[in-house]
């Protein structure tokens, strides 16, 4: 006999569709605020059909109590149901349709009533401070029940206070116009409900469209969930408003731009500065892939627009890969040069195997030494005027590179660099591009020549690359130093335009400058100006002479 199920538990509570939840909260909220205005309203109310009984009461009791004869007639005659002040009494209660007039003397006996048995009794409720002279208004019982009553003095033609006047307005009435009153007032709210609930409707229509039928803990899960993903992600993510101010920026996008979490709020211009990582993330460059050079590296963004109108922008580090490249063209160019090399090798061999074979030996030698001289000459006229030895290996090695593509590659005679270089490999990368960018620009031209001179004045390091290409036009001049612009079609494993920028780029972190020109005779020059580049000298070391060694008197 298998075991019975237990029996399910009926949970009761708040529907999960948001749709349902904002509507029954402002359903809820709507009759809420309609039954605490219709309380609001039937309080005071009440109050002030409790007021205007109490005063219509005392008025009629003050115009009772100003009839000609009243007051003498309560002096002077005994109290009757027949008699002339009961039915002065009745005549004013039934033309005012009070509930009740009672005329009384000072000793607080009825002169007058609804019921002619009463009259001659003392009256059920005090009548000392309207015997005293004053008027009152209040809510009483007496012995025709709960009314608004107002009671007033009774004075003679002197003056003199000889009884009192109190008039009854059936609180029964009053009650009857309020209970009259609240249907049209449930009316009026009832028709505002109506309309809270009409407009709950088509707010709750509006969020479930914008929420899309999400539930709240949906919600509150896509947001930690968003959380967990954009900062645990290895890519940028900037976040942009309609307005174009930032919203939301990653840790990644943090490290990669060099900003904090103060940006947000602010302007892509205003957090970055002008240039063109803002216009990529401002929208103002279109693409996918678009290069941008921030600092030191090489980002590639993507940015897509949201249906709100803003855009969220990825940033990829792309800067080891654009050094991969650059290393991949150093290599290609160096397999290159070595394969021109072993011709150029062969060819001297052949040359020198020949010479032999003649027996021309003095020619032999003095071949071998021009070959080796040419080769040595180059290595020391690098060296002796530029001191650092990476700048110095990266020359030589160019020159060689030059050779073999028909280039001329000249140290200029003004070159001049110690090695006090602060940053040696910032320098190397602007003289690598500088370099191979004047390279290609001759490549393929009689006569072609690239000449580079670095020199260094006090603390600050020019280098100047020249060549005799066909030179920058002044319309571009400024355009050159722009990533991702160039003339060049760009490589299969990566993008042109990168190279130009970052000597500009490092050459401003340092506080100076990279410009373009015209070069004597044609081509274009290239000058770089990097303010405090060199290390302060150092002190010359002492010169130490040795002490005679002092004889002691033993050895004397």
């Amino acid at each position: 006999m298998s075991p019975t199920p237990p029996a399910r538990r009926l949970r009761l509570g708040l529907p999960r569709r948001v749709f349902s939840q904002v509507l029954l909260m402002q359903v809820a909220i709507a009759a809420g605020v309609a039954v605490l205005a219709t309380g609001l309203f039937l309080a005071p109310l009440s109050n002030q059909l409790d007021d205007q009984a109490m005063r219509r009461a005392l008025a009629i009791a003050q115009t009772t109590a100003q009839q000609p004869g009243l007051a003498e007639e309560v002096r002077d005659t005994p109290p009757s149901p027949n008699g002339p002040v009961q039915k002065e009494a009745e005549r004013i209660r039934k033309a005012t349709k009070a509930e009740y007039i009672v005329v009384m003397d000072w000793r607080g006996v009825r002169w007058s009533h609804t019921d002619p048995n009463q009259i001659g009794g003392i009256v059920s409720t005090d009548p000392g401070q309207a015997l005293a002279g004053k008027d009152v208004m209040e809510i009483d019982s007496g012995t025709l029940g709960r009314s608004a009553r107002g009671k007033v003095p009774l004075r003679d033609s002197d003056g003199t206070v000889v009884g009192a006047v109190s008039v009854g307005i059936a609180y029964d009435s009053v009650r009857a116009r309020l209970i009259h009153a609240i249907p049209g007032l449930l009316a009026y709210a009832g028709g505002a409900l109506a309309v809270g609930a009409l407009a709950a409707w088509l707010i709750s229509r509006r969020v479930h469209r914008q929420t899309r039928d999400l539930a709240f803990s949906d919600i509150a899960s896509l947001l930690s969930e968003r959380e967990a993903m954009l900062h645990g992600i290895r890519e940028g993510v900037v976040a942009l408003d309609r307005t174009g101010r930032i919203r939301l920026v990653n840790d990644e996008a943090q490290r990669l731009l060099g900003i904090g979490d103060a940006v947000v709020g602010r302007s892509p211009d205003e957090a970055l500065g002008a240039g063109r990582t803002a216009d990529v993330l401002a929208g103002r460059v279109a693409g996918t892939d678009l290069l941008t050079v921030r600092g030191q590296r090489v980002l590639v963004a993507n940015r897509m627009p949201t249906d709100d109108g803003g855009a969220v922008a990825t940033l990829r580090d792309r800067t080891e890969l654009e050094q991969l490249g650059r290393e991949l063209d150093s290599t290609r160019g160096l397999i290159d040069a070595l394969r021109a090399q072993d011709h150029e090798h062969a060819n001297r061999m052949h040359t020198l195997l020949g010479l032999l074979e003649l027996e021309m030996y003095d020619d032999a030698v003095e071949f071998v030494g021009e070959v080796v001289g040419d080769h040595r000459a180059t290595a020391e006229q690098v060296t002796e005027r530029i001191e650092d030895p990476l700048l110095a290996a990266l020359l030589v090695g160019k020159a060689t590179v030059a050779a073999e593509r028909g280039v001329a590659l000249w140290v200029s005679d003004r070159t001049r660099l110690p090695d006090r270089l602060i940053d040696p490999q910032g320098l190397v990368t602007v003289v690598g591009n500088l370099v191979d960018n004047a390279l290609d620009a001759v490549a393929g031209k009689p006569h072609s020549r690239v000449e580079v001179e670095l020199r260094a004045e006090g603390r600050t390091a020019i280098l100047r690359v020249r060549d005799t290409g066909p030179g920058i036009p002044p319309e571009h001049r400024e355009l050159i130093f722009t990533e991702g612009w160039s003339t060049k079609k760009p490589p299969a494993h990566r993008e042109r335009g990168i190279g130009l920028s970052l000597v500009r780029r490092l050459a401003e972190r340092q506080g100076g400058s990279a410009t373009v020109g015209e070069a004597h005779g044609g081509g274009a020059e290239f000058t770089v100006v990097l303010p405090e580049a060199l290390a302060e000298p150092g002190p010359e070391p002492a010169l130490t002479v040795p002490s005679a060694p002092q004889t002691t008197k033993e050895e004397s």
